[in-house]
């Protein structure tokens, strides 16, 4: 039975449980359930490799040795093994210690995780599927990935958890434009499901991981914060899958906490690739973490206000903000000084509002820029849906294909020969200072909406209004004729 089969499988018996409730919990269950599974598989590798490996999961809670027995326990002994055994244990894991990063890694999956399950003889049958899969078989893990995306891919439709996927083509662009290398420290503070972090990886092994060196320079120079329990167990295992060994640089916490002036040189990376939440806020008092000036309780203008810090100098970043930071006022307006004073902010690129819907429809831009130097010329372009699709949507959405023409006006490395095209324009920043630092700038190069000449529209409006007080007078002789009979 192929991969796919068998998650399409396990997804038709969970929905016989009346324990689980809709998407967002049927992946939160699926996932510990991999999770632990993968997890097994990784240590059974390791413990070849390693005589003195061992593993973070005590012995007699180890995937092998209570799920891997088809016959096995089931039924309630298996809820009640789970539910009062499994999940208390490893939300008191012990963590002291460097050595213990897997069990830190184990006991932050937990920690807020649950058993959603209610029968304990269809929880065997997923065992038992789950079982069908291996993880050391780089082929099944491979196509598993691919498997995986998607199921990340279905919280799109699992209610307000589509904030935590971004369009894959979107990552991708934004980590290819920014080319991160091994060694140099990449954050993503508000990670999600790690996308920006799989593509990195991906984007690293292709081009310039070598030797075992380069795979172990590049694990060790990543950072991610998630504050969210669902996305950051997701996560998580995003990582074990893409050969992570000690993911526990995925923290599970909230980046915003902590104070502003508190981020010192020591916490300053090289590289920050994010799409921060928006729309939202945070609760009562966080803001107060922010110097006046940049204190609001607009989730996305904290994480750039933090995003400007944490650069080091020759830093760059690629971060994914509403059109609302672009044109906003107040600390909107200071933040986005501060920016170019700061940065280089070199290239806005606008995405049409339906990139991330259904569960957002506002319109997006990603920012690129680069600490240092200040902004002299910022060049805009917009992406448009391709010809004869008149929006994104969840059948038909966003593909690295579809930005391949802003891949080849980009540049390269260099960022010259771009030329102003339709698509494409230059504003200077003494305009944009001019403007208030309003970034909300269109299209110069669009054509103007033809909404036809004023006069005959009002002489339209006139003639409409003739005619329904005529067809009133009609109405009222036809009821009082009505009346008289």
């Amino acid at each position: 039975m192929s991969v796919r089969t068998t998650v399409k499988s396990i997804q038709d018996i969970m929905r016989q449980d009346s324990g689980v409730d809709g998407d967002a919990q049927r992946i939160s269950q699926l996932c510990w359930m991999f999770f632990l599974k993968i997890i097994d598989d990784q240590d059974q590798q390791l413990e070849l490799l390693d005589d003195d490996y061992v593993s973070p999961v005590p012995e007699h809670l180890q995937w092998r040795h209570w799920a891997s027995d088809r016959e096995g326990i089931t039924g309630n002994a298996l809820l009640d093994f789970i539910n009062n055994e499994l999940f208390p244990a490893f939300k008191k894991l012990s963590v002291a210690g460097k050595k213990f990063n897997r069990r830190l890694v184990v006991r932050n999956v937990f920690e807020d995780a649950y058993n959603y399950m209610k029968s304990g003889q269809l929880l065997r049958q997923v065992i038992n599927k789950i079982d069908e899969v291996d993880f050391n078989n780089l082929a099944e893990r491979q196509h598993f990935g691919d498997i995986y995306e998607q199921i990340l891919n279905d919280l799109q439709s699992a209610g307000t958890s589509g904030e935590y996927y971004t369009p894959r083509a979107v990552t991708a662009f934004m980590v290819d434009r920014i080319d991160p290398k091994p060694g140099e420290t990449l954050l993503d503070p508000a990670c999600g499901t790690g996308g920006f972090l799989t593509c990195s990886l991906s984007h690293m092994r292709e081009r310039y991981v070598k030797r075992p060196e380069d795979e172990q320079l590049m694990q060790s120079a990543l950072q991610a914060v998630e504050k969210k329990q669902l996305p950051h167990m997701l996560c998580v295992t995003n990582m074990l899958l893409h050969g992570i060994e000690d993911p526990s640089f995925v923290r599970h916490d909230n980046t915003l906490a902590r104070p502003y002036i508190s981020w010192g040189q020591s916490d300053r990376v090289d590289i920050v690739l994010t799409n921060p939440p928006f729309g939202g806020t945070e609760e009562d008092g966080l803001e107060s973490n922010f110097p006046q000036h940049f204190r609001t309780k607009e989730t996305a203008d904290l994480f750039l206000a933090l995003i400007i810090r944490l650069l080091k100098p020759g830093g760059r970043s690629a971060v994914v903000l509403p059109d609302g930071s672009l044109f906003g006022e107040g600390v909107k307006t200071r933040l986005k000084e501060h920016l170019m004073e700061e940065c280089n902010l070199h290239t806005i690129v606008r995405l049409p509002n339906s990139v991330f819907k259904p569960y957002a429809g506002i319109g997006t831009n990603l920012l690129f820029f680069e600490k240092g130097t200040p902004t002299k010329d910022i060049w805009f372009y917009e992406h448009r849906v391709p010809d004869g699709q008149k929006a994104y949507s969840m059948t038909r959405p966003i593909k690295l294909e579809h930005m391949q023409d802003c891949l080849e006006w980009w540049g390269g490395a260099t960022r010259k020969g771009r030329k102003e095209s339709d698509v494409a324009w230059k504003v200077n920043a003494k305009d944009i200072k001019a403007r208030g630092y309003n970034l909300d700038i269109k299209n110069p190069h669009a054509p103007e909406d033809n909404h036809g000449d004023p006069d005959e529209w009002l002489a339209k409006l006139d003639a409409s209004e003739l005619q329904a007080v005529k067809l009133r007078d009609e109405l009222k002789d036809i009821l009082a004729e009505a009346l008289q009979r």
